[in-house]
């Protein structure tokens, strides 16, 4: 099988190999798909399980905020007048 990369392509994977990073093409590639995978599963695992959603409350009552002397009490609801 033959693989053409475009020129901007070739020079960046000589680069690669240049710098001491990798020691041939096939290297690249293969590290390129392992990346692309796992950068796929964490993706799809972030989707699946979201992390929880924190209460304002909690938020506000931990670093950075804790100790701010922020008054959390919350005001009673009252009725508001309707004009009719």
């Amino acid at each position: 099988m033959t693989v053409e990369l475009k020129p901007e392509t070739e020079r960046l994977v000589q680069e690669e190999i240049r710098r001491g990073h990798f020691h041939s093409v096939d290297e690249v590639i293969v590290q390129g798909v392992y990346a692309l995978r796992e950068k796929s599963n964490l993706a799809q695992a972030t989707v699946a399980s979201p992390r929880p959603r924190k209460k304002l409350y909690d938020l506000l009552t931990q670093p950075p905020f804790a100790g701010s002397e922020l008054k959390l009490e919350r005001l009673k609801d009252y009725p508001r007048p309707v004009d009719l």
